[in-house]
């Protein structure tokens, strides 16, 4: 039953991650100039959202290690289930990534080299932020997104309505980020369409591994101070008693 459940939380990563990279990236890849950043945003945000109501009770529905990191760090997996989790999301992007370069080669004129979803910074930003200000951006957007999964889920698995506002903070991160660097938040989503992009994307990728996994861990030390985890919950009369 172990190996079945371990079997069961790792499929699902992976598939998650897939189809997060096939659909909201390719949004932008096979559909931007007609949705624009607004729609990118809301595809990134309703398919998480729908990933976290599907898969969410299975394995939390991280799709993205900069999730699972942060929610190692705030003791509620354990480090084995945490690498299972980083390689189900890294190979997810990749076949992800794949199978959208597939799709997009069949469009006629459409240019996938160096561009391709991919994340970058001065001339591959849309306003050409440097490589600091990427940095810092793509720390604090993460932060949002990993601090509002850990606030919102008691434990590992997603239930009720805490899928909502994991999907509408990714929506949020993208509303700002598009124009910035292209918003990574996560480090399997920028590694899939690089590898197929090449070119810059490729030798800026580091950036979006690296700050990601910062924000998540900054989330994951925030989050354990606004909400303890042995705390009581204050009801409504208590709170205006104080």
């Amino acid at each position: 039953m172990e190996t079945t459940t371990e079997t069961r939380t790792v499929v699902s990563e992976f598939l998650g991650t897939l189809l997060l990279v096939f659909f909201a990236v390719g949004s932008a890849v096979l559909a931007g100039e007609y949705i624009g950043t607004f729609g990118i945003a809301l595809a990134f945000g309703f398919t998480l959202l729908a990933l976290a109501y599907a898969l969410g009770p299975i394995s939390g529905s991280h799709v993205n290690p900069a999730v699972t990191l942060g929610m190692l760090l705030a003791r509620r997996i354990t480090p084995r289930t945490a690498v299972e989790y980083w390689i189900a999301q890294l190979l997810g992007g990749i076949v992800g990534a794949a199978l959208l370069f597939l799709v997009a080669k069949q469009v006629p004129g459409l240019k996938t080299s160096e561009a391709f979803g991919s994340n970058g910074w001065g001339d591959r930003s849309a306003v050409h932020i440097n490589l600091g200000g990427a940095f810092v951006a793509e720390i604090v957007l993460t932060f949002l997104l990993v601090f509002v999964v850990l606030a919102v889920t008691h434990r590992v698995a997603v239930v009720g309505f805490d899928g909502l506002p994991i999907g509408l903070a990714l929506a949020t991160v993208h509303l700002i980020g598009i124009p910035l660097t292209g918003t990574s938040v996560n480090p399997a989503r920028s590694i899939g369409p690089a590898l197929f992009a090449g070119g810059g994307a490729l030798s800026q990728l580091w950036l979006f591994i690296v700050a990601p996994m910062i924000g998540g861990a900054l989330a994951a030390l925030v989050q354990q101070i606004t909400h303890p985890p042995n705390e009581p919950k204050l009801v409504a009369d208590e709170r205006s008693a104080v």
